[in-house]
């Protein structure tokens, strides 16, 4: 094995010290590992990954969600205007807030904060929910933020009312 010597400041490489360069380079492994074998790799991976997430886009567009049982939460008579009573919907971990609000309207919602998950509560003197974590401030009749930290909306626990009574129907997450 030869030592290729350290050339001076002005002096020039020769043709016998430019062999000494290409001595590491092997011709199958260059064809193999090329830029352009790097990048057809990494569009092709980046293009399966997209394919792949297709159908939980098209699931999150279209607002499908899975058929959620009818629980019973409360009945009318024992929730005056005004009021709110904390149930579990649509799973046992899952907090959520029916309101009976002022005007009479009845509003359910998931009552984790979408902040940082801080339990919600009616005000009755604002008419809002409130996050009292971070002082998040949700609008009643559509639980979109209007004040605070968080950005996106509570979801939206769907109701209906049969004999008097308050039933969770089913949940939507709704962006915009």
């Amino acid at each position: 094995m030869t030592c290729k010597k350290k050339l001076g400041r002005n002096q020039k490489d020769t043709n016998a010290d430019m062999i000494n360069l290409v001595d590491n380079v092997n011709r199958d492994d260059d064809l193999k590992y090329n830029r352009r074998a790097f990048l057809k790799t990494a569009v092709g991976t980046s293009v399966a990954l997209g394919v792949a997430t297709i159908p939980f886009s098209v699931k999150a567009m279209l607002g499908v969600e899975k058929d959620y049982e009818r629980v019973e939460i409360a009945k009318l008579t024992d929730l005056p205007e005004g009021d709110s009573v904390v149930f579990n919907y649509p799973t046992e971990k899952d907090p959520a807030i029916l309101v009976h609000t002022v005007n009479g309207d009845l509003k359910a919602y998931n009552s984790a904060c979408t902040h940082l998950m801080c339990p919600v509560f009616y005000e009755k003197e604002q008419d809002v929910l409130l996050c009292p974590c971070h002082a998040g401030y949700f609008d009643v009749n559509s639980g979109h933020p209007t004040a605070g930290p968080p950005q996106r909306e509570l979801p939206l626990i769907e109701i209906e009312v049969d004999n008097g009574i308050v039933y969770a129907v089913g949940r939507q997450y709704r962006h915009g």
